[in-house]
């Protein structure tokens, strides 16, 4: 287990800014590093910021509205026998012949209606999504490198937003199941890169005491998007096509309109040698927070041997200790992502109206996303993430006794007993998710951030992928899909345990200085 540095980071904080401070340069000018611009001049968090924030955070509605369609577009719909009206669902459907029953609606209702992805196509039903998520993993690898070496984050997400656009449109003319799921997965592939590059942004500009609050900004956009899912889906209940036509336009519309006015990681800049450029940043930073930085400052270069040729990325796997902790932050992401999305999928297994059942769930991120930026404030990372993924299996477990028929017989509320529990479940679930993308940011340095980011990206997408086809079990046994996702939230948050505490902890630019900067902390505790 690592040893916790929050004895040790304001001490080797201040040491650290001392040194930067009386490094002097030929043209008296002095070098600080960007966290100490930050705290010293600009401000921790000011209104340059937090716009800043919430510019980029935007685009989170959009990531919310790709993953999250499949709901609805891929729900199946009820059937009614033609000889009496009766409401016929899943299984029953199998002894009957094809003139005997009727989908209620029209057949563009979902794919399933259209394509009859029922009985012995039931599975087929889960690969669009499984596709989607497989593809999620793929793109977040490509575009964690792509955002930390040649494209930066602002140019990768813009990258990303514009072929989610022309992915997501291309799926409502899908001539047949296989066509759409090869587009879904594209789909999924290039719309990866906008949560990562979203997160890195936003926080990479604030205060220390500030980067768990500001993080939290983009789920609640998320959230907004997951909200409006059930809206649109209602209105276009008669068209899944439509409903991915309409979620097409809008990230086309923020990268052209809004987008161009964010700005570029400082950081990244520093660390890719653009000194002037970062600055520049830095200034309009200062400048709409009511500040100017002195005339005579200069940033640190926190890699002063510019002659190595040697990746990022290389490096960052031939580093022990990286390699070591982005595995443990996996392991919990490959689990808080099974969780997540797949009890959000599994909201057709409820003994409940659809669209309530989403509403919900969505409305239950707005206070996970509250509640998770104040214990963000107030508590380390490690036991806020812990306890929130014991939190969501405990509820998904009461939920499998909950789907118990004999339960549902015996207790007369038992199904809204069930919703209450799968959305309190659910909000746990949520925070967990959202605070293991915080911690993720903390515990790796600026050359490899967005990399780290997009690995754990690439963990959640991966527990993703696997979650569809839990949700397909379930419409045979809803209590075996619970106990699932219960046991598996439980584990992730016991592969929590391993990492290495993050609160107030400093954001080092390299992984050289991380790691020096780590080992010393580490004896000056193990010395006292």
């Amino acid at each position: 287990m690592e040893t916790p540095p929050n004895i040790s980071n304001d001490s080797s904080a201040s040491e650290k800014g001392e040194a930067t401070r009386q490094q002097q340069q030929p043209n008296n000018r002095y070098a600080l590093t960007v966290d100490e611009v930050i705290e010293q001049h600009i401000g921790a968090l000011g209104f340059a910021q937090i716009l800043h924030a919430l510019l980029v955070s935007i685009a989170w509605i959009f990531d919310a509205q790709t993953t999250l369609i499949s709901i609805f577009s891929d729900a199946q719909p009820a059937a009614r026998l033609l000889a009496t009206g009766a409401i016929v669902e899943g299984a029953s459907l199998c002894g009957l012949a094809s003139g005997e029953w009727e989908w209620i609606g029209s057949k563009s209702d979902t794919v399933v209606s259209e394509w009859n992805l029922i009985c012995q196509h039931k599975f087929l039903v889960a690969v669009p999504s499984t596709l989607f998520f497989i593809g999620s993993l793929f793109g977040s690898g490509v575009y964690g490198y792509l955002a930390d070496s040649w494209f930066g984050r602002k140019k990768t997400l813009l990258l990303s937003c514009v072929l989610t656009f022309v992915t997501a449109f291309a799926i409502s003319f899908s001539p047949n199941v296989w066509v759409y799921a090869f587009l879904r997965f594209a789909n999924g592939f290039f719309r990866s890169g906008i949560g990562s590059c979203c997160i890195v942004l936003a926080t990479e500009i604030v205060g220390k005491k500030w980067r768990g609050q500001v993080g939290q900004y983009g789920f609640f956009f998320f959230t907004l998007g997951f909200l409006s899912l059930p809206l649109m889906a209602y209105l276009e209940r008669k068209s899944w096509r439509n409903l991915y036509r309409i979620i097409s336009f809008l990230p086309l519309g923020y990268a052209v309109c809004l987008l161009p006015f964010a700005y570029e990681s400082p950081r990244w800049l520093l660390v890719k040698g653009r000194n002037k450029e970062a600055m520049v940043v830095l200034k309009k930073l200062a400048r709409l927070n009511g500040k100017q930085l002195p005339a005579d400052l200069s940033l640190v270069d926190p890699i002063p041997e510019r002659d190595d040729q040697t990746s990022s990325s290389e490096k960052f796997w031939k580093t022990k200790w990286a390699v070591k902790r982005i595995i443990m932050v996996m392991m919990a992401g490959f689990g808080s992502g099974f969780v997540y999305y797949g009890i959000q999928l599994n909201a057709e297994n409820l003994n409940f109206n659809l669209y309530l059942t989403v509403a919900v769930n969505a409305l239950m991120e707005f206070p996970a996303v509250f509640i998770g930026s104040f214990l963000l404030g107030v508590m380390n990372r490690r036991p806020l993430f812990s306890n929130s993924s014991y939190l969501a299996g405990v509820a998904c477990l009461l939920c499998a006794v909950l789907s118990i028929h004999r339960v549902i017989r015996a207790i007369s509320v038992a199904k809204w007993l069930q919703l209450a529990v799968e959305a309190v479940g659910f909000m746990a679930s949520s925070t967990a998710y959202d605070v293991l993308y915080v911690y993720c940011v903390e515990l790796f340095p600026t050359n490899v951030r967005n990399t780290a980011v997009s690995l754990l990206r690439q963990a959640f997408m991966l527990g993703a992928s696997a979650a569809p086809l839990l949700v397909a079990l379930g419409r045979e046994s809803a209590m075996m899909s619970f106990i699932v996702f219960g046991v598996a939230s439980v584990l992730s948050g016991v592969v929590s345990l391993w990492l290495r505490e993050t609160r107030n902890a400093p954001l080092y630019e390299t992984l050289a200085q991380q790691g020096k900067a780590e080992e010393i902390e580490n004896e000056t505790i193990m010395s006292t």
